[in-house]
């Protein structure tokens, strides 16, 4: 039977805060020096991004995982207690999403973009969670959860419509997430090639409309 993924959950609690023992490091020189828990994590996150995305959610193992981070299986499970924990923890996303409700109104669309494409560039979570968004429902889920969550207080501020408002969180996730695919997934050399100021001179005034207009 297929192992289900949450669509969000608390992750497994670390006994231990202080430093792992880097196995790697000892040696005849002297003794194994400590490494810390943030980093085993960081290592043990990155690696399940990218197995969830190359081999789904069903078939990707805590084992595969692990020989990815280069740490032994023990230690993922003793951070996150089994893959349904980390699944959450690897597709835990926060996209600080701006307050538009103090921006002019005509330039709402332009910085929600501008805020989208300076996120992509500097958190691997957000591409990493692509990936796995592409390849299987998983991840799929967690990302229409994310950006339906987080996009609704932003339209609350400026929204005509707040019936409208799930309608237009769909919409404007259709345009952020179509060129996040783009540029930083399939690597189109177009969208790659783009600067800010274009992608923001292009894409804003369909967000904008999204945002703001009474009609379609």
């Amino acid at each position: 039977m297929a192992e289900h993924a949450p669509s969000a959950a608390g992750t497994g609690t670390d006994a231990d805060p202080g430093a792992d023992i880097d196995a790697a490091a000892a040696g005849p020189a002297g003794p194994a020096r400590p490494r810390r828990s943030a980093v085993t994590r960081a290592a043990i996150l990155a690696a399940a991004r990218d197995r969830f995305a190359a081999d789904g959610y069903e078939r990707a193992t805590i084992r595969a995982i692990a020989r990815d981070a280069e740490i032994d299986p023990s230690m993922v499970m003793r951070y996150y207690g089994n893959k349904a924990g980390l699944f959450a923890a690897a597709s835990e996303i926060e996209v600080h999403a701006p307050d538009l409700s103090h921006v002019p109104r005509e330039e709402a669309g332009a910085r929600l973009v501008r805020h989208f494409l300076e996120r992509w560039e500097c958190d691997e979570t957000l591409t990493g969670m692509m990936r796995v968004g592409v390849t299987n429902e998983a991840g799929a889920q967690r990302m229409r959860g994310v950006f339906a969550e987080q996009i609704k207080p932003v339209l609350a501020a400026v929204c005509p419509v707040p019936e409208e408002a799930p309608t237009r969180a769909a919409l404007i996730a259709s345009q952020i997430l179509g060129m996040a695919l783009c540029r930083y997934v399939l690597h189109i050399p177009p969208a790659v090639d783009l600067g800010h100021d274009e992608l923001v001179a292009w894409l804003a005034p369909t967000v904008q409309r999204y945002l703001t207009a009474e009609r379609p």
